[in-house]
């Protein structure tokens, strides 16, 4: 993979664009939960490091702007960029993993499916982050927190698999 040292100029309209797609998915994915939140994850028995549910839309929101501002930089060295289809597929098919744990898991109550699926979210996360890095060293950097909420979101996940 072949990148020039600059990165194309600032475009504020880009960076919006980049930063709404994931943060699209999220709002997705909480129309998704928003019923189940109140009902049946209520029931559910959960692990005691189980964060509070007002946590959740503040970590997501913060996360999807640092996916939205990774895949922006990524976007400025694009010209330069082999293979980037590939790049492209590996960020859509990640965000539409992220989007799936939430049907599986709120909307169709499949805590098993949402575990199993999870687990292919932080696989892809880590690839994505990582050919992210290879482009811009901060767009894969960016991937960090989203990797590590995700691990731990894994491990929550897992916990809830095995108390029910």
């Amino acid at each position: 993979m072949v990148l020039a040292k600059q990165s194309a100029k600032f475009s504020f309209p880009a960076l919006i664009i980049n930063i709404f797609i994931p943060m699209s998915i999220g709002a997705l994915g909480s129309l998704l939960t928003q019923k189940s939140v109140q009902t049946w994850y209520l029931t559910i028995n959960k692990p005691s490091f189980t964060p509070p549910n007002w946590a959740f839309p503040t970590v997501w929101t913060t996360l999807f702007v640092l996916i939205g501002i990774a895949s922006y930089l990524v976007w400025q060295r694009r010209k330069q960029v082999d293979h980037l289809p590939r790049i492209v597929a590996i960020y859509a098919i990640q965000l539409l993993l992220n989007l799936m744990w939430s049907f599986f898991f709120f909307y169709a109550h499949q805590i098993d499916a949402a575990f199993y699926e999870i687990l292919a979210l932080l696989a892809m996360i880590g690839i994505n982050g990582v050919s992210f890095y290879k482009i811009d060293k901060t767009a894969g950097l960016l991937f960090i927190p989203y990797f590590l909420w995700v691990s731990y979101a894994t491990f929550l996940t897992y916990t809830i698999m095995r108390m029910n």
